[in-house]
């Protein structure tokens, strides 16, 4: 271990590599204080500053085993780029769920912006719409409804649907589409206004 403290880091991450895992202890010792400040610098919250340090080494060790590390850089620098993604990661997600998410209404399915400065007419018809919509979602086959919800609901794209559900891309997109389609269907069967005019 002594003689460890003394090696490069270049050194270090060749010998990890080869597959001596004390050496990614001795990397993740030598540079936590610079790393981890910089994560709490930028993100103020202790627990998500060490959530985002550990997501960071997880990456630094499996682009290390994957054999995907190109050291033409400082290792420093490098785990740093790692952590500054990840943060800028983390505040794009909570801009987006700021965007999307909104626990004011129960069904609340096609949240947008545009909404938020309504009067208060257009915003119960908003809301008598969304109920609608709902109960209609409530009407839809299984496999359509999941989609819908994960999409609308949840924010997931169609790949991450796809992967949840255990189905490709393109039946995942399908079964939205049928599920638009049923939907339309199921409001001119019951003369439901879905149009917030």
């Amino acid at each position: 271990m002594e003689k460890q403290l003394v090696l490069s880091d270049e050194q270090l991450v060749k010998d990890f590599v080869a597959g001596d895992a004390g050496s990614i202890d001795v990397l993740i010792e030598r540079h936590k204080a610079k790393i981890f400040s910089y994560i709490v610098m930028c993100v103020k919250q202790q627990e998500l500053a060490e959530d985002i340090f550990q997501e960071a080494f997880i990456r630094v060790i499996r682009t290390l085993k994957n054999g995907r590390y190109n050291d033409t850089g400082k290792f420093s620098s490098w785990v740093m780029r790692i952590a500054h993604n990840l943060i800028i990661d983390y505040y794009r997600k909570q801009k987006n769920q700021s965007v999307i998410s909104n626990d004011n209404y129960e069904y609340d399915l096609f949240n947008s912006t545009s909404f938020s400065d309504k009067s208060i007419e257009e915003q119960l018809v908003y809301e008598q719409v969304m109920q609608e919509v709902g109960m209609l979602v409530k009407l839809l086959p299984d496999n359509q409804r999941e989609v819908v919800m994960m999409r609308h609901y949840r924010d997931l794209s169609f790949k991450e649907i796809a992967e949840e559900t255990n189905v490709s891309i393109n039946t995942a997109l399908g079964r939205m589409r049928y599920a638009l389609m049923n939907l339309r269907r199921l409001a001119e069967e019951r003369n439901i206004s879905l149009t917030l005019q």
